[in-house]
Formats: structure tokens, sequence, C-alpha cells
């Protein structure tokens, strides 16, 4: 038996990343390839098509339940996880992960829970840590892990994070992922007779299919945090996955620690806009209400309103410089602020 089933996931900077990639790959390559590239939701991906042009095998969008088949490349359609099942594929709206749908961890994640140690996973360019608890699964299962070089990644965070998680078995430029791609699928590697699958691995997976969390179990996966998920604003589980932190809400909503500190402060933003909103709505109604009551002559109601709206005006400077002074934080911008300046 031979690993057949390659697993690959990139984020910003990927695309040129991925032609490089695809491009040294011969017509005969005896596996398949599943890629997801993180892209907005709202757009149209003509990624199969770029790769396609650069590339000897053929490229599509997964198709949900189509048989898998090797010397083909697989791309996730945009905001849909990609899964890959017993001889087929999924293609699903489960919750995001990691803030983003397609998700590299859910893609790794069910490669290894179904083919072991078949499979490769490649962690190219990309920001935050996507692909680094895919990555543990993989190696969790027997199967091989491949980064590209920090120094060779536009966006160095997905590879340095993937490595500081596992221990990778090669750490590479782009331009050899190919021919180490080639020669890794042509060794022999024990056959299994069913590799043992861990609860949480097999729920997360479940989850990830688009079946109902709750009732998957999902309550089993960690000890309550005192935080919520910023997407619906469920309580979120604390999970120990090696000497990784990640979370989870009871409707299937997944971040690890890095990520949820990024969405955290984002929506601090959001939350400061909408307080900004309502106190100067408030002091526009009072100024209002002032001028309606000098026109029926009560006076003296009318300066108690402005004054009101005077003190509405002033807490609306405050948080107005609070927005103004706010960052959006992650690992990344705390340890190395000078990248971001």
């Amino acid at each position: 038996m031979k690993p057949d089933i390659v697993v690959v996931g990139a984020s910003a900077g990927g695309m040129e990343a991925l032609k490089k990639l695809v491009a040294q790959l011969p017509s005969n390559f005896p596996g398949a390839i599943f890629i997801v590239w993180h892209i907005a939701p709202a757009y149209p991906s003509v990624l199969p098509q770029i790769l396609e042009r650069v590339c000897p095998l053929p490229v599509a969008h997964a198709i949900d339940k189509e048989e898998i088949q090797t010397g083909r490349i697989y791309v996730a359609p945009p905001d849909h996880h990609l899964l890959i099942e017993p001889g087929h594929i999924r293609v699903t709206k489960g919750p995001k992960e990691n803030r983003f749908r397609p998700s590299i961890d859910v893609l790794f994640r069910s490669a290894a829970r179904c083919y072991g140690n078949q499979v490769i996973g490649v962690v190219l360019t990309g920001m935050l840590d996507d692909g680094a608890s895919g990555l543990y699964a993989v190696k969790e299962q027997g199967g091989k892990a491949i980064v590209q070089h920090p120094f060779d990644a536009l966006h160095s965070s997905m590879p340095i994070q993937a490595m500081k998680t596992v221990e990778v078995d090669h750490c590479v430029p782009v331009a050899e992922m190919g021919a180490l791609l080639v020669r890794m699928t042509k060794e022999a590697v024990k056959k299994e007779g069913g590799h043992l699958v861990s609860e949480q691995m097999d729920i997360e997976v479940k989850v990830a299919r688009e079946d109902n969390a709750f009732e998957s179990g999902i309550m089993k996966l960690g000890k309550l945090s005192p935080y919520t998920c910023p997407e619906c604003h469920g309580m979120l589980l604390q999970m120990k996955e090696g000497n990784r932190i990640r979370f989870r809400c009871h409707t299937g909503h997944a971040y690890s620690l890095n990520s949820l500190l990024v969405e955290v402060t984002e929506s601090i933003e959001a939350s400061l806009w909408s307080t900004l909103r309502g106190i100067e709505e408030s002091q526009l109604l009072m100024s209002h209400m002032a001028k309606h009551l000098c026109e029926t002559n009560d006076s003296e109601m009318a300066e108690r309103f402005l004054q009101k709206s005077e003190e509405a005006n002033r807490r609306a400077r405050l948080v107005r410089q609070a927005v103004m002074s706010h960052e959006a934080l992650s690992e990344e911008k705390i340890t190395n602020p000078e990248a971001y300046e």
C-alpha cells in the first residue's frame, strides 16, 4: 500500500504557491490531490481553471458524493467544506472553523480519519493557523506532514504554526515539493487493519459533515470556558489537542486560540460603533425634543434636554476615541509588531 491521498491547504499568497506546486506534477501522478484555499464566499472561484493551465492533471471543483479518482485534483468550492470519505467526496455547508469555510482543518481531519497512513498533508503560505490542527490529525493517524519553508512563504504564519503543533516530516520550498510528493507516493507504507480513530475526531468530522453537533456528542469534547462564540454567541468548550488549545461552540463553530483572539478583538470595533450610534441617536433625539419644547415656550424643560444632549455628546466623543484607537490583535501582531507598521 502507498500514500495516495494528498491534502493541501493554503491561504494568503496561496495562488502562486499552488500554481508552482501543481506545475511540477507528472501526468501519471499516482495519487488524488485535494486543495483548500481560503477565498471570499461571495465570489466565484476560478482556481481550477488557473491551475489546469499549468498542470497536466485534470483540475475541478469537487462535487458532493463524487467518486475519488487518482491522477486528479479536487478543489473546495467557495463557502463549502471539502471532506473525504471512503471512496468518495463530501461537499458541505458545515459550521466554519477558524473563521473559514472551506477550512483546511476539516479537509485534513476527514482524510486522516478515513485513510490513516495513506495521507500526506501539505501546509502552504497563509496567515493565522488553519491547518495546524488538521496536520496534527494526519500525524496522529500515521500520515506524513509537509510544510512550505517559512522563508519561502509569502506569509509564514501557517507553516510556522503547523511546525509548532507537530513534528513535520519535511519543511521545503514549494519548488521542491513536486518531486518530493512523487517520491513519497511511491514509498510503500504498512497496511493497516483498521486504524483507531478517537471519539473527538469522529465527532468533529460529523459536525463538518452537517450532522447535528449537539446530537453528535459535541458536549463531550471539552470543558465549558468563560468565552462565547463570536459567530453565534453560544458557549464555547475548551479542548486540548497535543500542545494546542482549541474551542468549539455547541452549534459547531471552531476556533484556535489565535483565531478566537482575532475574532473577539475584531468584534469589539463593531460593538463600539454600535454603542456610538446609540449615543448619537439619543443626542439627536434630545436635541429635537429641546427644540420642540422651545417652540411650545417651555424653556426650562428645553434647557434640561439640551444639558442631557451635551452630556451625551461628551460620551460620544470618548467612545469615538476608543473606536479610533482600537486594533484587532493576533499572536503574530503582538509578537512581531514591526511587520504591521
